[in-house]
């Protein structure tokens, strides 16, 4: 039996963290330099709907997508390196299966039929898994799937895989990502750790064809052989994944390892095509030689795990490297920044992003923050709630409100600059219920963010309940902060900014989601640059 399209999953052993996601995007990012149309989706195992309402600490950062889905951030370094956008369709979570196949359960589709996991779960994975391919956009679909081999979470995820690769055995290949760890006292590579895994695999039906191996070392053709004899694949299908300094090195790094070549040839393909992968050797030609160094501020909530803000970092990086700049992130926690600490806190910064976030904690800090890059000159940038800090501040402290406040945290304050959603005002469920998703901003041409897009209408995506209110507009325009981008169907204030300032933009959208290596985010382009041109000394 045949399909039309491939596919090729990419599962995890022995430990998490490996960089599944990382691998899928580089062979992803090979094939489509070769000419294929390629897709990537994950598959993760809890069963959250989707990571909406997880806290950053748990699952990192929440990435969204165009058409508003709330997914892993994995489908981030997709879009990152392949500068195609994702969808609904690929990220799919077992919250999401069961409540699916429950669903239907309840309408009586299965006229009687016990439920269980094999067949009903596993035909919706399959179904979800082919999804994309049944499209007719994409001749090769990447499937991730989260966690690890032998975790009772991922086993109907891999019985679906050993049913796909039965009824398709022309059509689908799967990749094992794996540990070779060095141990110094025995002084070399062990490949037992890689042997396990593969025999858990197997033990539940389905032969790797290709093994990714993960290793802080080079791994010599002994190591090959040894690895390829006890798990029956070929050497020439065991793919050394060293270390790299960079997430972006790494397609150069399979490039070498020729697992795009192994792809293909195991799924019947031609190599065909230019892999010469210029604009993103460029990139990191210049990602390692910067001509200017900037230290950026990174003022948030969750700092602890980077993750939470990967979008941002990633971000820098494709902005760094376009404006020859390295971009050196300072992490400041803002449950510390006091007014009496604030000048030490952001001594020596080139400028300051204020964060997203929800809830209470560290809206201070924020405050502080961005009355004192605004009152000394520092280039500022602020993301959803970092944007309502920053009308928080100004109405206090320019304006005089001094008890303006969010109603996110003051329900009954007297001057509710920033409020919620007329749409959100009856809202019970929290999953899936904010604004997501992308929609159109119309922007004021005279403004920095005008120059940075030199174009009136922009779509960028949003996630979250509360707005800039338009009752107080006119006052705080009488003062100096400009609404300078707006929905042109709602009027809602999408952006502010304060002429007077070097470099002062708040978005109530998230620009960082957009960002990818070929095609770095305008305002990102725009803040590094200000920060260049605003360099302390």
């Amino acid at each position: 039996m045949s399909n039309s399209t491939k596919y090729i999953f990419v599962t995890g052993g022995v430990t998490s963290s490996l960089g599944k996601g990382i691998i899928s995007a580089s062979l992803a990012k090979l094939l489509q330099a070769r000419g294929y149309t390629v897709t990537i989706q994950k598959l993760d195992p809890y069963i959250n709907i989707d990571p909406g309402t997880l806290n950053p600490y748990e699952h990192g950062e929440c990435y969204v997508t165009n058409d508003g889905a709330e997914t892993d951030l994995d489908l981030g370094h997709y879009e990152r390196f392949l500068n195609v956008n994702t969808s609904q369709a690929n990220n799919v979570t077992t919250g999401k299966i069961y409540q699916s196949v429950i669903d239907k359960e309840r309408r009586g589709e299965f006229l009687g039929k016990t439920v269980q996991v094999i067949p009903h779960i596993t035909d919706e994975i399959k179904e979800r898994i082919q999804l994309l391919g049944k499209s007719g956009d994409f001749e090769i679909i990447i499937t991730e799937i989260g966690g690890t081999v032998g975790d009772i979470e991922s086993l109907p995820y891999i019985e679906s895989v050993r049913q796909m690769m039965w009824e398709f055995p022309d059509d689908c290949l799967v990749i094992h990502l794996t540990l070779v760890p060095f141990l110094a006292a025995a002084g070399e590579l062990k490949t037992k750790p890689t042997q396990h895994s593969v025999k858990s695999l197997l033990e539940v039906g389905v032969q790797p064809d290709i093994l990714v191996c993960r290793t802080e070392h080079h791994l010599d053709s002994t190591i090959r052989k040894k690895i390829a004899q006890f798990c029956n694949v070929k050497p020439t299908a065991v793919i050394e994944s060293i270390d790299a300094a960079s997430i972006y090195e790494v397609p150069l790094l399979m490039q070498q390892e020729e697992l795009d070549k192994v792809v293909l040839q195991k799924l019947d393909l031609p190599a065909i095509g230019d892999t010469e992968l210029a604009e993103w050797k460029g990139f990191l030609e210049k990602l390692k030689n910067p001509k200017h160094i900037v230290k950026i501020g990174l003022v948030g909530k969750y700092i602890e795990l980077k993750d939470s803000y990967k979008s941002i970092v990633e971000s820098f990086i494709h902005a760094g490297a376009y404006n020859d700049c390295l971009v050196e992130l300072e992490w400041i926690h803002s449950d510390g920044v006091t007014l009496a600490n604030v000048e030490e806190k952001l001594a020596g910064l080139d400028g300051v992003l204020v964060a997203p976030g929800f809830g209470s904690r560290g809206i201070k800090g924020k405050i502080n923050t961005i009355q004192y890059v605004r009152e000394n000159n520092i280039p500022f940038l602020g993301i959803c709630l970092g944007m309502q800090c920053a009308v928080v501040e100004f109405a206090r402290n320019v304006i005089g409100w001094k008890d303006a406040h969010t109603t996110e945290i003051e329900k009954d304050c007297s001057h509710p600059v920033i409020n919620i959603m007329a749409d959100q005002l009856n809202v019970e469920d929290y999953g899936g219920t904010m604004r997501l998703g992308a929609y159109k901003c119309q922007l004021k041409a005279d403004s920095k963010i005008g120059e940075a897009y030199n174009q009136e209408i922009i779509s960028e995506r949003h996630r979250h309940r509360y707005e800039f209110n338009n009752e107080y507009l006119a006052e705080f325009e009488k003062h100096g902060m400009m609404a300078t981008g707006k929905n042109p169907e709602t009027g809602l204030v999408e952006v502010v900014e304060l002429p007077n300032h070097p470099w002062f933009v708040g978005t109530q959208f998230h620009p960082e989601y957009k960002s990818t290596v070929e095609r770095p985010h305008p305002l990102f382009l725009a803040f590094v640059k200000a920060a260049i041109d605003n360099k302390r000394d």
